[in-house]
C-alpha cells in the first residue's frame, strides 16, 4: 500500500502566498470577506464551521485547472462547492485553503434526446436541469430532497427518494469531466451505453467527495416523463407493519417508484409544518409511475397488501397539485421535525440494511432512542432499507449531547452488524470516518492508497473520508 499521506497541518505560508495570486487572477471574482467564507465552510448539521481562507467563482473548467495549478505550486487545500447542502461536513475546510464555488457554471452543455441523455455543467440545480428538460418530455430522477447540484450529487454519490426505481447516482451517470491533482483535466468514458474498456474511473470519481478530481462535466442518463404518476398515501398500526408491508411489495416485484416511510412522531411534525390532517400514525407515501392502467393496478396491488398488514385506508391520487402538496411536505421533513423543539439543534444521520433487516433495525432504533430519553423522528427511503434519524437536542445540554453522541454509536454499529452501512446515502465527510473501518475493514487501506496515488499531497478536500 501506499505511505500515509503527508498534509496533516494548515500551510499558512502557502496560503499567505496563493491567495493574492488567486486575487490578481480572478479580481472580483476570488472573495476573502469573513462572511461569505463562513457561509462555504458551514454544514446543515451539528459538525461545526470550519471555513476557507479564499472562495473563487469557477465560470469554466479552465477555471478549475487554474485553481489547482496556483493551489499544487503553494500546497493549498481545495474543496469544491455545489450549494452546501450536504450533511457531514463535506464542505469545510479544515486546513483552510481554496474554496471553489461552481454556482456559476451551470449551464445545460448538451441534450441528445434520442439517446436520453444530456451532459451539463457541476453546478446545476436538479431542479434547473428538470426544468429545462420537461418541454423535451424528459426528466432526471434523483431526488436527495434538497435542490442539491449534479456535481454534489456525483461527489457524494446521491440518492433519495425515487432511487427504489431509478437507481441512485452511481447508476445514472455515464461519464465525467474532471480536473486532477495535478491539474490535469480528464474524461472518465464517452457516451457509449456501456464499455469494457479499463478500469471505470467514473465510479471511482462518484462518492468519492471530491478527494481524487474536482467535476467540471456531467454526462446523465434521462428517463421519459411518464405517462401517468399516481401518489398514495397509506397510515399502518406499528412501524414494523409498514416496513413488511414495504418488504412484501419489494418482493412481489411491483414497480413502485418511491416508497417512504414517515413514523408517528414524523407525521406529527409533516401535519404540523405542511398543514396536513393525516394520521399520526406509521405511514408509507408512495409514488407510481408509468401507464395509466398500470399505475392502477399497481396501486390496488400495494393496497391489497397494506390491507394484509393492518394498513390503511390506501389513499392515491393522480392530480398533480395533490402528489406535490403530498411530496413537499416529505421533502421538508427536515424542518418540520426541528418545529417540534424550539431552539434545538439536529443532529442527522442515516443508515442502510438489506431489507430483510430493516424492520428489525427500525424497531431497535426506536427502542434506542426511548431508552436514552431522545427525541429522534424516523423517516426513511425504505423501498431500498435506508431510513434517517433526526434527533433533536438542547445544544447547552452536554448531557443530552452525550447520549445523542451514544445513539449515533449505536445506530452504525447496528447496521454495520446487520450487514448493513453506517451511511446509505449523506456520505462519509467528517462525519462518520470512525466507523469507515467497522464496515470496510482493510478495504479502507486501499482507498488510502488511491487517494495517495492521484494526490499525493493530500491537497483535494482533505480531511474527508479519512485522515
Amino acid at each position: 500500500m501506499a505511505a500515509p499521506l503527508t498534509r496533516q497541518s494548515r500551510n499558512d505560508s502557502g496560503i499567505h502566498l496563493a491567495v493574492p495570486i488567486l486575487k490578481q487572477r480572478f479580481g472580483d471574482r476570488c472573495e476573502t470577506g469573513q462572511a461569505i467564507r463562513e457561509q462555504h465552510g458551514h454544514t446543515t448539521t451539528w459538525i461545526p464551521t470550519e471555513a476557507p481562507d479564499a472562495v473563487v467563482f469557477a465560470e469554466s473548467a479552465d477555471d478549475v485547472t487554474a485553481v489547482v495549478d496556483i493551489c499544487r505550486e503553494h500546497g493549498v487545500p481545495i474543496v469544491p462547492f455545489g450549494v452546501g447542502t450536504s450533511l457531514e461536513g463535506h464542505v469545510n475546510a479544515p486546513l483552510g485553503g481554496v474554496c471553489i464555488d461552481f454556482s456559476r457554471m451551470n449551464r445545460v452543455l448538451h441534450v441528445h434526446d434520442e439517446d436520453l441523455t444530456c451532459t451539463v455543467e457541476p453546478g446545476i440545480t436538479r431542479k434547473a436541469l428538470n426544468a429545462y428538460l420537461r418541454d423535451r418530455g424528459l426528466f432526471f430522477p434523483i431526488d436527495p430532497g434538497a435542490d442539491a447540484t449534479i456535481g454534489g450529487m456525483c461527489a457524494t454519490r446521491a440518492s433519495g427518494t425515487n432511487a427504489v426505481r431509478y437507481g441512485t447516482m452511481r447508476d445514472n451517470v455515464i461519464s465525467l469531466e474532471a480536473v486532477m491533482a495535478n491539474g490535469e483535466k480528464i474524461t472518465t468514458a464517452s457516451r457509449a451505453k456501456k464499455s469494457s474498456a479499463g478500469y471505470d474511473i467514473t465510479r471511482l470519481l462518484i462518492g468519492s467527495e471530491g478527494t481524487l478530481g474536482i467535476i467540471t462535466a456531467v454526462t446523465l442518463k434521462l428517463s421519459g416523463i411518464p405517462e401517468a404518476i399516481s401518489a398514495a398515501v397509506c397510515p399502518f398500526p406499528s412501524v414494523e407493519a409498514a416496513c413488511q408491508a414495504t418488504i412484501a411489495t419489494i418482493q412481489s416485484g411491483i414497480p413502485v417508484a418511491r416508497i417512504e416511510l414517515l413514523d408517528a412522531l414524523q407525521m406529527k411534525a409533516v401535519n404540523a409544518h405542511s398543514k396536513l390532517d393525516l394520521a399520526e400514525t406509521p405511514t408509507l407515501f408512495l409514488e407510481f409511475h408509468g401507464s395509466a392502467a398500470g399505475v392502477a393496478a399497481d396501486s390496488e396491488a400495494v393496497a391489497a397488501i397494506a390491507e394484509d398488514l393492518g394498513g390503511g385506508p390506501f389513499h392515491f391520487s393522480t392530480r398533480a397539485e395533490e402528489r406535490t402538496r403530498l411530496w413537499q411536505a416529505r421533502h421538508d421533513a427536515y424542518f418540520a421535525a426541528i418545529g417540534l423543539r424550539a431552539g434545538c439543534t439536529v443532529f442527522s444521520t442515516d443508515v442502510c440494511v438489506p431489507i430483510s433487516r430493516l424492520a428489525e433495525c427500525v424497531e431497535e432504533t426506536r427502542a434506542d432512542l426511548e431508552a436514552l430519553d431522545l427525541i429522534g423522528p424516523i423517516v426513511g427511503h425504505v423501498g431500498d432499507g435506508n431510513f434517517h434519524v433526526l434527533i433533536l437536542m438542547d445544544p447547552e445540554d452536554m448531557a443530552e449531547r452525550d447520549r445523542a453522541s451514544e445513539f449515533l454509536e449505536r445506530l452504525a454499529k447496528r447496521a454495520i452488524d446487520m450487514d448493513g452501512t453506517c451511511t446509505g446515502e449523506h456520505g462519509v465527510g467528517q462525519g462518520k470516518m470512525k466507523y469507515l473501518r467497522r464496515e470496510l475493514g482493510g478495504t479502507v487501506d486501499v482507498m488510502r492508497a488511491i487517494k495517495a496515488a492521484l494526490d499525493p499531497d493530500g491537497l483535494l478536500n482533505p480531511g474527508k473520508i479519512f485522515q
